[in-house]
C-alpha cells in the first residue's frame, strides 16, 4: 500500500510502526452548523479508516474538538451563553450529521478544554528546552530554534517572514513566533498556569492531544489542505521540539478543498452550504458517491447537478445489489468475485484511488446484471458488491419511498404517455408528466426509454 505524504511530496510505502495504525484527524471548531467542507473531510478519512480495517489492520482513530477559540468566544458572548455550551451544542449536531452520512465515530474524541494539563506540560517542556519564552502572561514558540521549520509547507523562513507581522499587544521576539499560551483578556474563559491566567493557543491543542492519546510518533495525521500552514507546520515544530523525536507523523494526508465555483467554502467567507441543507435534497449515499468520485487530493466543486449525477450512478449499484434473485439454470456457472476484489484492492492500495474503486463497483454491477440475464449464479458477485461498497461507506439501501404501492399505476401511466406521444398527442402526454410531477414523481426520457423516480 502506498500513500502520498505532503511532507515528502511523494507516495510512500505504508509501514505502520506497530500492530495498531494510529491516526489523528483535526476536528471541527463548533460555533455554527457544520457544512459540506466538514462532510467532505469526514467522508474521505472515514473511507481511509474503513479501508485499513478491510485490509486487516487495527486502527485507533482520534479526532479532537476545538471548543475554545476566538470565533466560539465571540459568538457565545453575543448570544450571552458560556462558550462551552455553544461548542457542545454544535459539536453534538456535527456528530449527528456524521452519523447520517454513515461516518464511523472516532475511537477517542478529546475536547480541548478537558486537556489543559497536558498542554501546560508540553508548553513548560518547550520553555525548559529553550524553544519557547514567556512575555507578560503569554508564551510564544521560538520558531528559529527549529532549523527545519517549514518542511511540511515546503517554504523557507525568509519567504514566510515577508508576510508576517506582530499584532498590536504582542511582544514576540520574531514575527514568525506563534502563541502557545495566551494571557487572559476580559470576557474570555481562562485557566490557571505558571505564567498566569490564560488559555491555550490553537496549535498546541492538537499536539498535546495527539501525544497523550497516540504517543510521540503517529502513523497518519490528516486534515484539509488549508491546515498545512500554519497549523500543521506548527504542530510538527512544537511536537518534535518537545519530544526530541522525529518524525511527529510518518504520513501527512491532506484532502483538497471544497469549493463553490472558484472559492473555497468557508464559514469566515460566508459561502456556506450546510450538511442538513443538502441531505434534505440528496441521500447520504449520493453525497458519498459525489465525494469519492474525485481523488481525495483534488479540489471538489459543489453543484446539485453533480450530486444528481452521482445518485444516478448509485441507483445502478442499488439495483444490482437488491434486485430479486432470478432462477439459476441447471449446471449454471458460478461467477467468481476474486478478480474484482483484487482489482479493488490494487486501486485502493494506490493512495486510496476511490474513483477507480467506484469503477470496479460499476463493473461488478454490470456483471451481476449480465449474469442474471444468463441464468448464472451471481451470489458471490452480489456479496462482493455489498461488501466492497461498505468499505467505501455506501449502504446501498433502497431509498424509502411513498410510491412503492403506486409503482404499477405509475408504470401504466408511463406506458399510456408513450402511446399518446406515438400518436402525436403531445399535449395530453405532457399533462400526464406534469400531474405526476405535482405528486412528487419525476419522469425522465432517455434513449433506453422512460424512467421515474421520487422527487427528494
Amino acid at each position: 500500500m502506498k500513500i502520498y505524504s505532503t511532507l515528502s511530496r511523494q507516495k510512500e510505502e505504508f509501514q505502520p510502526q506497530g500492530e495498531v495504525v494510529t491516526i489523528y484527524s483535526c476536528g471541527v471548531t463548533p460555533y455554527a452548523e457544520s457544512h459540506l467542507g466538514h462532510a467532505m473531510n469526514a467522508v474521505i478519512f472515514d473511507t481511509v479508516r474503513r479501508y485499513l480495517l478491510f485490509r486487516g489492520y487495527k486502527v485507533k482513530f482520534v479526532q479532537n474538538i476545538t471548543d475554545v477559540e476566538d470565533k466560539i468566544i465571540d459568538r457565545a458572548n453575543k448570544l450571552g451563553i458560556p462558550p462551552r455550551e455553544l461548542a457542545e451544542k454544535f459539536a453534538n449536531r456535527y456528530f449527528e450529521d456524521m452519523a447520517t452520512l454513515n461516518v464511523m465515530k472516532p475511537d477517542i474524541i478529546p475536547y480541548a478544554t478537558e486537556e489543559i494539563p497536558k498542554m501546560l506540560e508540553v508548553i513548560q517542556g518547550l520553555v525548559d528546552k529553550g524553544h519557547a519564552y514567556a512575555v507578560n502572561g503569554s508564551v510564544y514558540f521560538r520558531v528559529r530554534s527549529m532549523p527545519d521549520y517549514g518542511k511540511l509547507s515546503h517554504r523557507t523562513l525568509d519567504s514566510m517572514q515577508a508576510g508576517a507581522r506582530i499584532e498590536p499587544g504582542e511582544e514576540k521576539e520574531d514575527p514568525m513566533d506563534f502563541a502557545l499560551w495566551k494571557a487572559a483578556k476580559p470576557g474570555e474563559p481562562f485557566w490557571e498556569s505558571p505564567w498566569g491566567k490564560g488559555r491555550p493557543g490553537w496549535h498546541i491543542e492538537c499536539s498535546a492531544m495527539s501525544l497523550k492519546y497516540l504517543g510521540e510518533t503517529i502513523d497518519i495525521h490528516c486534515g484539509g489542505q488549508d491546515l498545512i500552514f500554519p497549523h500543521h507546520e506548527n504542530e510538527i515544530a512544537q511536537s518534535e521540539c518537545f519530544t526530541g523525536k522525529k518524525p511527529f507523523a510518518r504520513i501527512w494526508m491532506h484532502n483538497g478543498l471544497f469549493q463553490l465555483g472558484d472559492e473555497k467554502m468557508s464559514k469566515s467567507i460566508g459561502n456556506i452550504v450546510g450538511i442538513k441543507q443538502i441531505l434534505e435534497k440528496h441521500s447520504a449515499d449520493g453525497f458519498r458517491m459525489f465525494v469519492l468520485g474525485s481523488h481525495y487530493r483534488n479540489p471538489l466543486t459543489f453543484s446539485d447537478e453533480a450530486i444528481d449525477a452521482a445518485e444516478k450512478g448509485l441507483e445502478r449499484l442499488i439495483q444490482a445489489a437488491n434486485s430479486e434473485p432470478a432462477p439459476v439454470k441447471a449446471n449454471a456457472e458460478k461467477l467468481d468475485a476474486r478478480s474484482v476484489r483484487q482489482k479493488f484492492t490494487e486501486v485502493m492500495d494506490d493512495d486510496f484511488n476511490t474513483p477507480q474503486a467506484l469503477a470496479v463497483l460499476f463493473d461488478i454491477a454490470r456483471d451481476v446484471n449480465r449474469g442474471i440475464e444468463q441464468g448464472a449464479d451471481v451470489s458471490e458477485l452480489r456479496h462482493a458488491l455489498k461488501e466492497l461498497s461498505g468499505v467505501l461507506g455506501l449502504t446501498l439501501k433502497k431509498p424509502e419511498t411513498a410510491f412503492t404501492d403506486a409503482a404499477p399505476f405509475i408504470e401504466l401511466l408511463i406506458k399510456t404517455r408513450k402511446q399518446l406521444r406515438d400518436a402525436k398527442q403531445f399535449k395530453l402526454a405532457d399533462e400526464i408528466r406534469d400531474k405526476l410531477l405535482e405528486t412528487g414523481v419525476i419522469m425522465e426520457d432517455t434513449a433506453q426509454g422512460t424512467t421515474w423516480k421520487r422527487k427528494k
